[in-house]
């Protein structure tokens, strides 16, 4: 492969050139990451903010729809999007509106607003699922969930797919390794061995599903509907109809995790294909970078939830945190859920897609790469391997760090940004078609200068 041929030496080079453009071009980001580090613990209010390619972090200034500027004055195409939270653009009117309107009235209460019971209408009409809690963020409305699950099946284990991720979810950091389940290396401060209580499989191995449920211990099935945490991984075709039905025979509750796949259409994933989850879960975008999230459960699960806990009995259940569900997230969530998060938005949204796509694919076609794209919805993934890897074991030996990390600065670089994890990139209904050709043109210019240091 190109990266093979060039990552050893000239990648390198290339690397230490970008890096030193990026310094001579961003002195007021380098010097303002100076002055972080003597406050900020890793030089960042949050140490993810230091995952980017960049040799510090560059410093925002504003984000007015699909672009941001940053303190020194450079303007950029935006793709991350805040990594979802912006999805449907900076600085929304409708949002901006909302939220400034319920903060002169009060953030939060410990109290239901009468917009609290709209937002619930709004949110069972559009996914499908009755019944409703808010979260603060997706990690916290997974947590609730599996604890749920837990709760009302009386088992003990939660089945997750190798590769996902499911925010700062204890159960979810299992992985595969040469021997099986192991956690996830990296990981700090665990104490308890997770793989006691969690199983994991490769994502599309029916046998595997099958295999893991059979012991009848497994409360719930925690997944995305696409994988899009390690390398986006898509289902293969009768995957999602075989997963409900094994869950159902197996007594095991499913948890689909939108929170990335929103951006398949108004309804989520779930509702473009039909699914049936027991309990859905999305956060992020769904109030417009307010954090916020949601998670709904049907008829039946809400019963049996009431059964568990009466059997429990008073006390304090352990789920939820005192800013879930307060009226400034509930005014956002509004105004996304009536205002912003509509057909016409996810329309535009997917038409941009679709040219990403092709431009991308365009390219690659061009030079002969030994690359591919895999998309769903309004989110678009550049792959280095050809074809699209099945699994996270297959995605893994794609990820070429060094490849991945060129890339990335070299996008920087240039006026784009996408997310700073694998090669993620999100088409808002605000980001315009120059947008889109811009970062086809430099990904195209980064293939032909690799193409060039290889030779």
């Amino acid at each position: 492969m190109i990266a093979d041929l060039a990552k050893a030496s000239s990648l390198q080079d290339l690397l230490a050139a970008e890096a030193a453009r990026f310094t001579a071009e961003h002195p007021r980001s380098v010097a303002m990451a100076g002055q972080a580090a003597q406050v900020w613990r890793g030089g960042a209010p949050m140490h993810w903010m230091n995952d980017w390619a960049s040799p510090s972090p560059i410093f925002a200034a504003q984000g007015v729809g699909a672009q941001i500027t940053d303190v020194d004055g450079k303007l950029y195409d935006d793709f991350c999007l805040g990594d979802t939270p912006s999805m449907f653009g900076h600085g929304d009117a409708a949002v901006a509106a909302a939220v400034s309107d319920q903060v002169k009235r009060g953030a939060g209460f410990m109290l239901p607003t009468a917009t609290s019971v709209i937002v619930g209408r709004l949110l069972a009409e559009r996914f499908g699922l009755p019944l409703w809690q808010t979260a603060t963020t997706a990690s916290d409305a997974n947590r609730a969930a599996i604890r749920w699950a837990r709760a009302v099946t009386g088992r003990p284990v939660i089945l997750i797919f190798d590769g996902c991720y499911h925010g700062m979810v204890e159960d979810a950091f299992v992985v595969l390794g040469e021997g099986g389940a192991i956690m996830k290396p990296g990981l700090l401060g665990q104490v308890h061995d997770l793989t006691a209580t969690t199983r994991v499989i490769p994502f599309n191995d029916l046998a595997a599903l099958q295999a893991a449920l059979a012991p009848g211990d497994v409360a719930a099935v925690l997944a995305e509907p696409v994988m899009t945490n390690c390398g986006m991984i898509l289902p293969e075709p009768g995957f999602h109809d075989a997963l409900r039905s094994l869950t159902r025979d197996a007594g095991t509750l499913l948890i689909l995790d939108e929170t990335h796949t929103l951006s398949s259409g108004p309804g989520g994933y779930v509702g473009l294909h039909g699914l049936e989850p027991d309990m859905f879960v999305v956060g992020k975008a769904i109030a417009g970078g307010v954090p916020a999230a949601v998670w709904g459960v049907t008829a039946e699960l809400s019963g049996r939830m009431d059964e568990a806990q009466a059997r429990t009995g008073p006390g304090q259940s352990g789920i939820g945190t005192t800013l879930s569900g307060n009226a400034l997230a509930l005014a956002a969530m509004r105004a996304m859920l009536t205002e912003v998060m509509t057909a016409e938005a996810y329309g535009r949204m997917l038409v941009g897609a679709q040219r990403l796509v092709a431009g991308l694919q365009a390219v690659i076609a061009a030079r002969g790469l030994p690359w591919s794209v895999a998309h769903v919805g309004a989110r678009v993934e550049l792959v280095f391997a050809d074809p699209l890897p099945k699994n996270a074991a297959e995605m893994r030996k794609a990820l070429d760090h060094d490849l991945l990390a060129a890339l990335h600065l070299w996008l920087i670089n240039r006026g784009v940004l996408i997310a700073p994890f694998h090669n993620m990139m999100l088409v808002s209904p605000v980001t315009e078609d120059p947008a889109i050709d811009r970062l086809v043109a430099a990904v195209d210019g980064f293939a032909g200068e690799i193409e060039g240091l290889s030779a």
